[in-house]
């Protein structure tokens, strides 16, 4: 935690006004339609908004190191929640609306183009991002909330894979979200795509195996996954045709991608410690890169303030602690940014591999050799 730093009080907390900033995502819904009946370049709004609008304003207002108060009650967080509940019947008619509109517009090609893949940086920025916080909550509503925007990006089993191994895996060699040290994003990102689906349904059959019951079992939820983004695919079609189900598979691919590489960032090159016999160390906060920046945790309901959310998985996103260098490790810059340079390897390199480097110097300075670390190849945890 930030030293001597007095938490937020939970009466701010509750305020709407507290609560309103995180609401700027709802800009992306204008903009994303702007580009719709519009064409042109104005397809370019969504995804120049969102990487570097909110990155402007992150220099603009700078970091925000300010914590709320623990003592928060669920009742008190009555906004945040809302946010996120809200969020689902609106991206579900605005992505479907743009499916029936395009396909009886005048744009061209180019143009129809933009505004999926403009429309996939919305499902995946804050889409993807609000279905993660739902799914990390206990009740069942808030659950199927999450599964319904994820099966809107084809990306069901994303709940299993992160809440089954994941969480339980990161920073080990059976975790296939955390990126590797000196791992380009372009070699991380068919790794992850192939091994997250087969790890999280191995995590499912295995779960079920305990229970004597085969992967068939109606209690598996790649049934209700399956079903989900079937029925949106169909949606797809009804309202398009085949076009329509084209439009939405370009949306998923970017919104997929656009996970991918927030994941790729979170963890890159931080493993926790070996300590024999197929164990690890603890999760702790120095095995995430934390960022303060405080637009873009506007944008993305403070998921940047990911060293305690690993640490405290179960905290809603408004009680997330920021940490200081102490404690966690740094990113120089927020996702949206730092996403840019992971996809220019060499600039990811010069940027990121010094401050994996320090951060070995600081935390482990005991370990003499990291190529096992740096080529995953420790035992598999028990």
């Amino acid at each position: 935690m930030i030293p001597n730093a007095q938490p937020i009080p939970a009466d701010r907390v509750a305020r709407l006004t507290a609560a309103l900033p995180f609401f700027l995502s709802f800009v992306l819904i204008p903009l994303v339609w702007l580009g719709a009946i519009l064409g042109g370049w104005w397809v370019l709004l969504t995804p120049l908004a969102t990487w570097y609008l909110f990155t402007a304003i992150d220099v603009a207002t700078g970091l925000n190191s300010a914590n709320a108060d623990l003592e928060t009650s669920e009742d008190q967080l009555f906004w945040y929640k809302l946010l996120t509940q809200v969020w689902v019947p609106v991206q579900f008619v605005t992505l479907f609306g743009l499916i029936w509109y395009v396909t009886r517009s005048d744009l061209n090609g180019w143009e129809t183009f933009g505004v999926m893949f403009g429309t996939g940086v919305m499902t995946g920025t804050v889409g993807i991002v609000y279905a993660h916080e739902l799914l990390h909550q206990r009740n069942n509503f808030e659950r199927w909330l999450g599964d319904i925007l994820l099966a809107m990006v084809m990306y069901s089993h994303f709940r299993t894979e992160h809440l089954l191994v994941h969480h339980r895996y990161v920073g080990t060699p059976r975790d296939p979200v955390t990126a590797r040290y000196n791992e380009g994003f372009h070699r991380f990102y068919p790794r992850v795509l192939k091994e997250s689906w087969h790890s999280a349904f191995r995590a499912e059959k295995e779960l079920l195996a305990r229970r004597n019951m085969p992967w068939t079992h109606h209690a598996n939820p790649f049934w209700r996954y399956w079903a989900l983004q079937a029925a949106m695919i169909w949606l797809a079609w009804a309202l398009g045709g085949w076009v329509g189900v084209g439009l939405f598979l370009v949306q998923a691919g970017v919104a997929i991608w656009q996970l991918e590489v927030v994941n790729y960032v979170e963890h890159y090159g931080l493993t926790r410690k070996y300590l024999g016999h197929g164990k690890y160390e603890h999760v702790l906060p120095r095995h995430s890169w934390n960022a303060s920046h405080r637009a873009t945790n506007w944008l993305m309901i403070n998921l940047q303030r990911h060293s305690d959310h690993h640490y405290k998985p179960d905290r809603r996103f408004p009680l997330l602690q920021t940490y200081g260098e102490d404690e966690a490790p740094q990113l120089p810059f927020g996702y949206p940014l730092m996403a840019m340079f992971a996809m220019i390897p060499p600039a990811w390199r010069r940027v990121m591999n010094p401050r994996v480097r320090a951060w070995r110097r600081q935390y482990y300075p005991e370990i003499d050799d990291w190529r096992p670390y740096n080529k995953a190849e420790h035992p598999i945890p028990r």
